[in-house]
C-alpha cells in the first residue's frame, strides 16, 4: 500500500522496482495506459490524493498487477506470503465451513485472478464460465478478447480502515471483442461487489474476501449473438485479469 514514486504508473506500486531481478510473465513489466484511460473516463469517484479511498484503490490495483504479471510469489511485495488467503463468494465460503481456508498465494498465482474469482460449485450445466476447464493463459485470453481496452476497477466506498478494510467496488469494460462464441455488443459491461482486506502491521495483505454476483458480468457478455469460435481473431494471451495488461 506504499505511495507510487513519481514517473511510474500512478495507480500501481512496484512496476519498475527491481525490473531485472523480478521474473515477469511476459518478459518485463506491463503498461496500463489503455485501461488507465478507460478508468479515468468512466470512473464515478475521484478520490483526494492520499485519502484512505485512494490508498485502498491503488493497493488492490497493485495486488492485481502482481498476480497477473509476476511469475514467482517471492517477487510479490503487496502481500504477506505466509498468511495470504483469498475467499470468493459461496464457493470459497463453503470451503471455509468445511475446514479449508480458501486459496493460498501459490494457488491463486497458478490459477490466475479470473479463474480464482469465477470458480463456483454449481453443476457444470449451470455455470456461466467453467473455471476448471481454463488455464491461466486461456482465461486471460478470453477476457482480453472481450475487453481489448481493459477491465477497469474503482473503489466506490470504504467502510472501515486498517487492519480490516471493508469497501464496495465497481468493475467495468466495453464489450468490443468476441467472448466464448458471442459477438461483441459495443456496450458497457459492469458489476458491483463488496470486499474486505485484512492487512498486517506492515500493511501487507493477509486475506482478501470478495462477494459479488457473477450474473451481472455474464449477463452482458452472453447477450451477444452467437458466432463461430473459429471465426474469432487470434487474441493476445498476454492480457492480464481484471485490468487489461491491465
Amino acid at each position: 500500500m506504499a505511495t507510487v514514486p513519481a514517473g511510474r504508473d500512478k495507480y500501481r506500486s512496484f512496476l519498475d522496482d527491481e525490473a531485472y531481478s523480478v521474473q515477469w510473465r511476459h518478459g518485463g513489466p506491463p503498461t496500463y495506459d489503455e485501461v488507465n484511460q478507460l478508468f479515468e473516463q468512466g470512473r464515478t469517484k475521484e478520490w483526494e490524493e492520499g485519502s484512505l479511498e485512494e490508498t485502498v484503490q491503488n493497493a488492490i490495483k497493485t495486488w492485481e498487477m502482481e498476480l497477473s504479471h509476476k511469475v514467482r510469489l517471492q517477487d510479490f511485495k503487496s502481500i504477506n506470503h505466509e498468511k495470504f488467503n483469498l475467499i470468493v463468494n459461496a464457493w470459497e465460503s463453503l470451503m471455509v465451513i468445511e475446514g479449508r481456508e480458501g486459496l493460498k498465494g501459490e494457488e491463486a498465482l497458478k490459477m490466475g485472478s479470473y479463474n480464482a474469482l469465477l470458480k463456483n460449485s454449481l453443476p457444470k450445466e449451470f455455470q456461466y464460465y467453467k473455471a476448471d476447464e481454463e488455464s491461466f493463459e486461456s482465461s486471460h485470453e478470453a477476457f482480453r478478447s472481450a475487453f481489448p481496452r481493459g477491465f477497469a476497477w474503482e473503489v466506490i466506498h470504504v467502510y472501515s480502515g486498517p487492519p480490516l478494510i471493508a469497501f464496495k467496488f465497481r468493475h467495468w469494460g466495453i464489450f468490443e471483442g468476441p467472448f466464448k462464441g458471442h459477438a461483441p455488443t459495443g456496450e458497457k459491461v459492469e458489476f458491483y461487489g463488496i470486499a474486505t482486506v485484512k492487512v498486517d502491521e506492515g500493511l501487507k495483505v493477509e486475506e482478501v474476501e470478495v462477494y459479488y454476483d457473477p450474473a451481472q458480468l455474464f449477463g452482458g457478455l452472453l447477450k451477444g449473438a452467437p458466432i463461430s469460435i473459429s471465426s474469432s481473431p487470434t487474441q493476445d494471451a498476454s492480457a492480464c485479469p481484471f485490468h487489461s495488461p491491465s
